[in-house]
């Protein structure tokens, strides 16, 4: 089980930070991430670890956001600064655990973004 917090409101150039924990343990090798969807779009990518622990940024927030994890923690993290109101969209974090198949995903935490 996925538990995403840290969204709220924020005016255009702040920064949030994301926080999703995991209920069990998380490994190196297991690819974990951040992922976002607004209405009427499909989910996409923000940014991830993947199962050989590189960090994937989508274009739009290359520069901008930055992934970490705390493994010891089971917890991943999204740091995001400089935010603009294109990011505004509920962000859900996703666990691959390595070698397993299964694919899990937390409830999401809402990113506002005001101009």
């Amino acid at each position: 089980q996925l538990q995403a917090s840290g969204g709220g409101l924020v005016q255009a150039g702040g920064s949030l930070r994301l926080s999703c924990a995991a209920s069990g343990s998380i490994f190196s090798k297991d690819a974990m991430g951040w992922y976002r969807q607004t209405p009427g779009k499909q989910r996409e990518l923000v940014a991830t670890f993947t199962n050989n622990g590189l960090r994937n940024y989508a274009d739009s927030v290359r520069g901008r956001f930055t992934i970490s994890r705390d493994n010891a923690k089971n917890t991943v993290y999204l740091q995001t600064n400089s935010l603009k109101p294109e990011d505004t969209a509920v962000y859900y974090c996703a666990l691959r655990p390595f070698n397993t198949g299964l694919e899990y995903w937390g409830q999401g935490t809402q990113v506002t973004v005001s101009s």
